[in-house]
């Protein structure tokens, strides 16, 4: 028989083998670079000795692989382990998928964007599908085993998607269900803090998760969840409500304990003496724990009787145990009112037997206002003196002009408001109304001398004896037609003046320059005249005398006149 007839012989004898396909063999021989499997054709085959680095063989085993080529350069079949088991997974995840079922696999390592994962074949986890909080670290979960859902197979390319998180809400789907068939309003459970947010808590209840507000949180003031809870922290809880429609419940925490506004009333009655923590400091006022989950608020205005206090911190510190008086209490809206000033006697209600109406004290300027000036009578009570009760005779448009502050001044007490805590004085009225005797310093057609205090537009203003001031119009400074007053006089000119009018119930007195040559019966003439000017001329004595803080175009409350000074 020749030698091609053997060889067609043998052919015959041996097994159809094809490129892909996965066939058994039995390892020969282990070399430092190859594996010699048999798989019953006419040479061995090889297989790279990497394919092997995680597994223990010997000569004899038994092994599939797959068929990669019937013949090398060096007549060896080439086979392959890795791939055989790739083809063979491969197959099984189509199924798996195709049939929707779950499968198994270990977190290899981590990605841009994800995990890769072996389930016998690399597949893709994204970040995303992990879990159904997104992770924070990715890492964790490397080299732990997990079951997922395959939700995406790209044959072609050999990709496979993957998602744990479509597991565990499936999981979490059916035992939501489960508790909501079996949970009643009542119960109580066990959840974990899942989330926290502005107005509650979100507790997971074994896949349920349930709302925890921050108004059942604690019975007492609650600013914020994170005030009580933390991310993770377990909690039993009562559960209030149940919608198995919407799938929803809503938790208890204050619940499971007694509510101690109950008996508020018995335990602290309106005027009771209590002790307590300061908890908060607002702008408004200041929050005091008298129990757990009982606050009162110290309103700002009940700190002090007297002292001006704008911000509770200015006064208290956070953590700092006080005293208080109880004032007013709601039990439904759950408040007490408390009052820290209450420990002490008010001032203000022995104020007039400290300060008879009447009677002179004598304290320091504490503080200056338009209307009039603040002098202390004791420690966080003051007077007031207002600005018309500076002067009998003088028009004072600003304390300033005869006050400072920090001077100390002598003043009579005029009124007292309780209810308003307020204390009127009097510095004129230490002194008679010269005004009442004015009659007989002052008539018509007397002729007097003065200093220049004060220009307006309208006229000059000018000190006479005795701290009088007397007004000469425009219209009196000259026989001849004045456009501007400074024109012809301006302050600290001293001058001679006839007297043309005396009011006493208004308080002025009206001056004239061009009368002082005057005769008696041009004087006469004049003082008629200047009585019947028009109003709208703005020539009359009591229209200057009003415009007089308003329209002054020179002023000099202190250089000219000594007896402002003071």
């Amino acid at each position: 028989m020749s030698n091609t007839e053997l060889e067609a012989l043998i052919s015959s004898k041996l097994p159809s083998f094809r490129k892909g396909d996965i066939v058994n063999g039995t390892i020969l021989d282990i070399r430092p670079q190859v594996v010699l499997v048999d798989i019953g054709y006419k040479s061995e085959g090889v297989i790279p000795i990497s394919e092997f680095e995680d597994e223990e063989i010997e000569v004899g085993d038994q092994i599939e692989v797959l068929l990669e080529s019937l013949e090398n350069d060096e007549g060896h079949v080439v086979l392959s382990k890795e791939k055989a088991a790739h083809k063979q997974n491969w197959d099984k995840i189509v199924a798996v998928f195709k049939e929707g079922g779950l499968v198994k696999g270990k977190v290899k390592s981590v990605v841009k964007g994800g995990l890769m994962v072996n389930v016998g074949v690399e597949a893709f986890l994204p970040g995303s599908q992990v879990d159904i909080i997104p992770p924070k670290d990715l890492n964790e979960y490397v080299g732990n085993v997990y079951e997922f859902k395959i939700v995406k197979v790209n044959d072609e390319r050999k990709n496979i998607v993957l998602s744990r998180r479509e597991v565990i809400e499936a999981e979490r789907s059916e035992l939501r269900q489960r508790f909501l068939e079996t949970v009643k309003v009542g119960d109580r459970v066990h959840g974990i803090v899942k989330n926290l947010t502005d107005f509650g808590a979100f507790v997971d209840l074994s896949g349920m998760d349930g709302l925890l507000h921050i108004t059942d949180m604690s019975w007492g003031r609650v600013n914020h969840p994170s005030e009580l809870l933390h991310i993770g922290q377990e909690l039993e809880v009562l559960i209030l409500e149940v919608d198995r429609d919407k799938e929803r419940v809503s938790l208890g925490l204050k619940q499971l304990t007694d509510n101690p506004w109950a008996d508020i009333e018995k335990k602290y009655a309106i005027g009771s003496r209590v002790k307590g923590r300061v908890t908060k400091l607002l702008a408004y006022g200041a929050f005091v724990e008298l129990e757990k989950g009982v606050e009162g608020l110290v309103h700002v205005s009940e700190l002090s009787w007297t002292k001006r206090i704008t911000r509770p911190s200015d006064v208290l510190s956070l953590d700092q145990e006080v005293e208080a008086i109880v004032l007013n209490i709601s039990v439904e809206e759950q408040k007490i009112s408390l009052g820290i000033r209450q420990l002490e006697e008010n001032p203000w209600d022995a104020i007039e037997a400290r300060f008879p109406i009447g009677t002179v004290i004598s304290g320091a300027v504490r503080n200056l206002t338009p209307y009039g000036a603040f002098v202390a009578l004791e420690e966080g009570i003051d007077g007031m003196i207002h600005v018309s009760d500076m002067s009998w005779t003088r028009k004072i448009n600003h304390p300033s002009e005869v006050l400072k502050k920090g001077d100390v001044v002598e003043a009579r007490v005029l009124n007292i408001d309780k209810e308003n805590q307020r204390v009127s004085l009097g510095i004129k009225q230490l002194e008679d109304d010269p005004w009442e005797t004015i009659d007989s310093r002052f008539k018509v057609g007397d002729l007097v001398s003065g200093q220049v205090a004060k220009i307006a537009s309208f006229g000059a203003f000018v000190s006479l004896d005795g701290d009088i001031d007397g007004l000469i119009h425009i219209s009196q400074l000259s026989e001849e037609h004045v456009e501007r007053v400074k024109d012809v006089i301006k302050v600290g000119d001293e001058i001679k003046a006839r007297v043309i009018k005396v009011d006493k119930i208004e308080r002025r007195i009206g001056l004239s320059v061009k009368a002082v040559n005057y005769d008696a019966e041009q004087l006469r003439r004049e003082t008629v005249a200047f009585e019947t000017v028009r109003a709208g001329d703005m020539v009359g004595l009591e229209q200057a005398f009003n415009l007089a803080s308003l329209q002054s175009e020179e002023w000099s409350p202190t250089e000219n006149d000594s007896s402002k000074k003071d």
